[in-house]
């Protein structure tokens, strides 16, 4: 179906003049009168009086020029109605976590999500580190978050945020009335640290031992929400992301004391197959990502 016809016709109707419709349509005026013969002969009837100034429709040229009109307007509708499917997010996202990005934090963006692309489907699942490279390596996962992100050839990883560390401590423990913290006010402390295996308990080692601080590992978990319950019911302190505190410090169950001279900071990053191609749902949950502002 040729809509540059109907547009001539509807234009040439609305001026009542064929050289102005065909002006307005970037054609000549005798290709316009020869648009204009051919669709008489094929409809059968005269469309446009030319024996008046201006051009006067007939009967059945107003006819034709409502048909041209509802086609036209049908078909902006039509346009419109496909743009909305293009930008329209569907589809499923697959993301493997680790379980210290957070449940709240999740929760917090999987609501976004849904929020903004209704339409589309977000799965969450919560792993040890090496898991999650797992998970993207065979497929099982579109995107990962992890601490310490590490690329490989078949691994893309790209930073997502630095999250600042804090002393947590009980509001019952000596050190909850303090505002500011160096690592050498650790010395001596019980102390509930992250498994070995796990690189923050590397990161978290070297910081303390750099600032001439001995603490007493009492216990070590790789759940930060274990190390947060034994921490609130006075077995130790730890030094824990802030953000993963928000909620325990709101409900007086923690104290969340800031680290200085130096700070310490937990990377936070993005990865995916190098070779990954991404659906729509995965792209917008990657925009959303993004966002995020540091801690």
């Amino acid at each position: 179906m040729d809509f540059h016809h109907f547009r001539l016709f509807r234009d040439l109707a609305n001026e009542r003049s064929i050289s102005k419709g065909a002006e307005n349509n970037g054609i000549s005026q005798s290709a316009a009168s020869q648009h204009l013969q051919e669709l008489e002969r094929t409809i059968g009837a005269i469309l446009v009086d030319r024996s008046t100034r201006p051009l006067q429709l007939t009967e059945a040229g107003r006819l034709y020029c409502e048909f041209c009109q509802d086609v036209l307007h049908r078909k902006e509708e039509f346009d419109a109605a496909i743009e909305r499917l293009k930008e329209k997010v569907e589809g499923q996202v697959r993301v493997a976590s680790i379980y210290s990005v957070g449940l709240s934090e999740m929760s917090r963006l999987e609501q976004e999500f849904t929020d903004r692309f209704p339409d589309a489907e977000l799965v969450v699942t919560y792993l040890r580190p090496e898991k999650v490279y797992e998970a993207i390596l065979s497929d099982r996962a579109d995107l990962g978050l992890v601490s310490y992100p590490n690329q490989t050839r078949e691994i893309s990883a790209t930073p997502w945020r630095q999250e600042r560390m804090v002393v947590a401590v009980a509001p019952s423990h000596p050190l909850a009335q303090k505002v500011w913290l160096q690592p050498s006010d650790l010395n001596g402390a019980d102390f509930v640290g992250f498994d070995d295996d796990l690189p923050i308990a590397a990161h978290v080692k070297e910081y303390l031992e750099e600032g001439n601080a001995r603490v007493n590992i009492v216990m070590h978990f790789d759940n930060i929400q274990m190390m947060k319950e034994a921490v609130a019911l006075g077995e130790g302190i730890s030094i824990l992301p802030v953000r993963i505190l928000r909620q325990e410090v709101e409900l007086g169950r923690l104290v969340a004391i800031r680290l200085d001279k130096p700070a310490l900071f937990r990377p936070l990053g993005i990865i995916h197959h190098s070779r990954k191609r991404f659906n729509r749902a995965a792209e917008s949950f990657l925009a959303l990502l993004r966002e995020e502002e540091p801690a």
